[in-house]
């Protein structure tokens, strides 16, 4: 594991997980490390809780996982201990070591420790949009096929699939020019956070300008949904700097369409409801959006 890490060591809890009968009915101790790795720059620097993982959080997961339902292997404990770990937002891999210092080896022995290492991997969901001409004179239809190709190279997002390429009128703003759009879909191992900076990168690569909000621009990308709301695993945020899933993306067209073009299975989460995108399009058919004939 490289980068910044949080180290988690000798959580300490009592349960019975084995497959001898003994083992089950009695129980014995087990002691867990775990090692997540993350970001840890933003919480340097401001000094919030929020930023960073509450450390004594995961330590009451691993013992919720070690007191509760006994498992035949500890290698069974330790994959639900860095599934829990994983499923905190910020954390991008983890390391889970469980010890049974009490394991009926037969012999005279030190420990016996399992260790699972294991990385985030979720869906996420990315509008792609322009409207005007860059500093160069490249046309927004460029600009989205240049924002496609660097998606593909982004540090930690992979199988990235774009749909096709989609005109629309402008919605709410001031008077602008008709927009060409895309929807990508992906699966990374970056906390929200950490994939929305690479997307900010992007943007800011190829020339985009944050001036009036909802005008016209060079580029705009945006992280419509983070994680699978059909099972459950999606992040829900409404930090002013991490609103997820996207507060508008249901009344969006020019992000429906083109998301249905690319995975026709698609679902978004509206509050307690997940909601098929193919059943939210007739909301919003009063809207101008159709596919272009460039592709990506």
């Amino acid at each position: 594991m490289r980068g910044d890490l949080i180290r988690l060591t000798g959580v300490r809890a009592y349960g019975h997980h084995g497959v001898l009968e003994h083992e089950r009915r009695d129980g014995q101790d087990f002691v867990v490390d775990v090692v997540m790795a993350l970001d840890l720059h933003p919480a340097g620097t401001t000094d919030e809780l929020r930023r960073t993982v509450n450390y004594a959080e995961v330590a009451a997961d691993v013992v919720a996982v070690v007191t509760g339902e006994p498992r035949d292997l500890i290698e069974t404990v330790a994959e639900e201990i860095a599934a829990r770990v994983l499923a905190r937002p910020l954390v991008e891999s983890v390391e889970v070591v469980v010890h049974k210092p009490s394991a009926p080896v037969g012999v005279p022995f030190g420990d016996v420790e399992v260790v699972v290492r294991r990385e985030r991997d979720v869906p996420v969901v990315i509008a792609l949009g322009a409207n005007l001409e860059g500093a160069d004179g490249t046309s927004p239809t460029r600009t989205l096929q240049d924002a496609a190709r660097r998606l593909h190279r982004v540090r930690g997002l992979r199988a990235v699939r774009v749909s096709a390429l989609h005109g629309s009128a402008p919605v709410g703003g001031p008077a602008q020019p008709d927009y060409v759009n895309a929807v990508a879909v992906a699966r990374t191992r970056l906390p929200p956070a950490s994939l929305l900076a690479s997307l900010h990168r992007v943007e800011d690569d190829l020339g985009r300008t944050r001036d009036v909000r909802w005008g016209p621009r060079t580029l705009d990308l945006d992280l419509v949904q983070y994680g699978d709301p059909a099972s459950g695993t999606d992040v829900t945020s409404d930090a002013a700097d991490l609103l997820l899933p996207h507060p508008r993306a249901h009344e969006r067209a020019f992000v429906l369409v083109p998301w249905l073009d690319v995975d026709p299975r698609a679902s978004l989460r509206l509050g307690e409801d997940v909601v098929p995108v193919r059943d939210l399009i007739p909301s919003v058919v009063d809207q101008s959006v159709h596919p272009l004939e460039v592709r990506q």
